[in-house]
């Protein structure tokens, strides 16, 4: 019998997310509006409060990151092998790429959208096609197994942003 209470599978589903279609896309969504709130009222990077971005971004890292962890082998019991409607994976990895987006790119509102928009669509990819090493990471049992191929998916998705940015910098 699973006895996964109610505030557990709010985080593992992000608040019900996971139970949409497409649920990864859907789970990836609200750092993303939050990143974009945050932006547009000038506290975002590249400014003087900056730090309050990236705290908010790295406690969402860490709660849903926590809660596939220690809730990932109940989930796996009530729904099956990393799960869909698992999402606190997508929340917690898309948190790494919005962290990673450089100051420069920025400038305008225009340039704010592309900036979101890019380290979602370029998480979004990685996450869903898993090059390596963020496949090999699935292998791990209940929520790490869930969780590290979408921090792996993550990284490269923030690097690939960086590159752009420097690439287009020239």
């Amino acid at each position: 019998m699973n006895t996964m209470g109610r505030t557990t599978q709010a985080f593992l589903t992000t608040n019900g997310l996971g139970h949409f279609p497409m649920s990864g896309t859907w789970g990836s969504m609200p750092p993303v509006a939050l990143a974009g709130i945050f932006i547009f009222a000038g506290i975002g990077p590249g400014t003087s409060l900056s730090w309050i971005y990236y705290l908010t971004m790295v406690l969402i890292l860490v709660i849903y990151s926590a809660s596939c962890i220690l809730f990932g082998h109940e989930a796996e019991a009530k729904w099956g092998k990393d799960p869909s409607e698992v999402v606190a994976d997508e929340t917690a990895g898309q948190a790494i790429t919005l962290m990673m987006i450089p100051a420069g790119m920025l400038g305008s509102p225009l340039a704010i959208m592309g900036a979101l928009l890019g380290a979602f669509l370029l998480f979004r990819a990685f996450d869903i096609f898993k090059p390596w090493p963020a496949g090999a990471m699935q292998k791990y049992a209940g929520g790490w197994g869930i969780l590290l191929d979408d921090l792996a998916a993550a990284v490269m998705a923030g690097v690939v942003l960086m590159f752009y940015f420097a690439a287009m910098a020239m």
